[in-house]
């Protein structure tokens, strides 16, 4: 795991999640003067020291970001190399997140969100070509990146070289792509790669893919952004492989 100074972790829902998570030291709970119903996170806080604080300092704690009323001071998030994420994970069955160049903090967030809420195992980037872990994409990703593993690669074609050899397909959504994920086969060991929100996945990265898959659309608008594209793909992957 690589390690980082502390982080700041902004909103009710991403504070929360962090408390109730307990996967890293939580340093200090910082809480507007003027907030209201706050006493469900504080709940949680334990012996994290609270500081009651004005208006001015927690946007400055908060770089902007809404925070709604409560800011917290944490440890940063573990980020695993696909070495040590392999040692972790060992499921049969399972669904990994690939992002190619995903660079808005928001998406990179949305998509944590989306790949938590489905039950995802990990999210990997590539170390220079994805959004870092940033307070807006903590907040967008509403608790997700505390119960989710995120992997780092510093070359991403071959990670998902690597992650063939332990039994993944990898799956690259593409707008032109013939087959649906209607027609796929999402069951076993898969990743899905998503790319950049402009220019989509890279060739290499795409060369390195065992199959495209594209959303079937029937408006006039013919791609979805990659936060929404990572969901919907996610929802069949939940679809083709729950209990019935």
């Amino acid at each position: 795991m690589t390690a980082h100074r502390s982080e700041i972790v902004a909103g009710r829902l991403p504070v929360l999640a962090c408390l109730k998570a307990r996967r890293r030291h939580a340093e200090c709970v910082y809480v507007y003067t003027g907030a209201r119903d706050v006493d469900g996170v504080l709940a949680y806080a334990g012996e994290t020291p609270v500081q009651r604080v004005e208006q001015k300092q927690m946007d400055a704690l908060s770089g902007g970001v809404k925070h709604q009323g409560v800011v917290l001071r944490a440890a940063p998030l573990p980020v695993f190399s696909i070495e040590d994420w392999f040692s972790r994970h060992k499921e049969a069955q399972a669904a990994l997140v690939v992002l190619d160049g995903v660079e808005d903090p928001r998406n990179f967030g949305a998509i944590v969100r989306s790949a938590a809420a489905c039950g995802a195992a990990g999210v990997l980037f590539a170390k220079d070509r994805a959004s870092p872990v940033s307070v807006a994409a903590t907040k967008a990703a509403a608790g997700g990146m505390e119960y989710i593993d995120l992997i780092q690669a510093t070359n991403l074609a071959r990670a998902l070289e690597k992650l063939k050899k332990q039994g993944f397909w990898i799956a690259a959504l593409d707008a032109s792509a013939a087959k649906t994920i209607w027609e796929a086969d999402f069951t076993g060991r898969i990743a899905f790669v998503i790319g950049n929100e402009g220019t989509g996945i890279r060739r290499l990265v795409k060369e390195h893919s065992d199959y495209t898959v594209s959303i079937p659309l029937a408006g006039p608008i013919s791609s979805l952004n990659a936060s929404v594209s990572a969901g919907v793909v996610l929802a069949e992957w939940v679809r083709q492989t729950r209990p019935r």
